[in-house]
């Protein structure tokens, strides 16, 4: 099983850097595209949609997708990164803590929305500014998420999160944090250039954002570890050979990509 988990990782590494660096900006997006759609037909599952009205779900998404790239102006950009903001700063925070067990198929079907259009225009938006950046971004979540791995299994005693997820410990927050300021180091060490695509800022400035930004990738995992626990499954989906499905993997990503994005947007970050 864990040889088998671990060649399907190095398979998707490898054809995420491939379309990352060559595919051209409209088949890329048209990817992305594929896995926002196949994320909400997960998402549909975990509201306790099924049959037709399972299927009509990521139709909608693709519906109001559509329509955002039509007209994302000014405006509508704005509105879809201060939702994102707001969300993952607030109102996902609040439900974890409360333990939320919302089960209100409407209601969720418009999280799903605030959680994946925002996700889908970083994974966009983020590529054309500079791949380098995107990878940045990502890598992020990654290291962080296996050094609070590793180092929760090694240190690890006080639970984060005991009811959502009991094997995530405080420990491994600490040493998702500390390897996230050695990994901006090394990307101001090596490409100093894209760091400051994301933040023209200092060294310590890039960290403290790089640090924001871990902690909302652990409140994006949690988050969907909450809505599994109340929908009763163990995985979103079973698309990827021993990873479960498409939101298993980017359930990160989801709360970092747009975070970022806003961060660029509101905070001039970027410029």
């Amino acid at each position: 099983m864990l040889k088998q988990r671990v060649w399907a990782a190095l398979v998707l590494m490898l054809a995420f850097l491939a379309a990352l660096f060559f595919l051209p900006p409209a088949a890329w997006a048209i990817l992305m595209g594929a896995i926002a759609l196949g994320a909400a037909w997960e998402w549909a599952r975990l509201c306790g949609l099924s049959g037709l009205y399972r299927a009509l779900y990521p139709l909608l998404m693709g519906g109001v997708l559509a329509a955002f790239y039509a007209v994302s102006g000014g405006f509508m950009m704005q509105g879809l990164w201060l939702a994102a903001l707001l969300f993952w700063l607030i109102l996902a925070p609040i439900w974890l803590i409360r333990h939320w067990t919302i089960r209100h198929r409407g209601f969720l079907l418009v999280i799903g929305l605030i959680v994946l259009l925002p996700t889908w225009f970083a994974l966009v938006l983020l590529r054309d500014l500079d791949a380098w950046l995107l990878l940045f971004l990502m890598g992020l979540v990654w290291v962080a998420d296996s050094a609070a791995y590793f180092s929760g299994r090694q240190w690890g005693k006080h639970k984060l999160a005991p009811r959502i997820s009991p094997g995530k410990t405080w420990e491994g927050v600490a040493g998702a944090l500390v390897v996230a300021i050695i990994y901006v180091g090394l990307w101001q060490f090596f490409a100093p250039e894209t760091l400051a695509r994301f933040s023209a800022v200092s060294w310590w400035g890039q960290s403290l954002a790089a640090m924001l930004l871990v902690a909302i990738s652990i409140t994006g995992d949690l988050f969907e570890s909450h809505l599994k626990r109340v929908a009763g499954v163990k995985d979103s989906g079973s698309l990827i050979p021993g990873h479960g499905g498409i939101l298993d993997r980017i359930d990160s990503q989801t709360s970092v990509l747009p975070m970022a994005m806003a961060l660029i947007h509101f905070a001039g970050l970027g410029t």
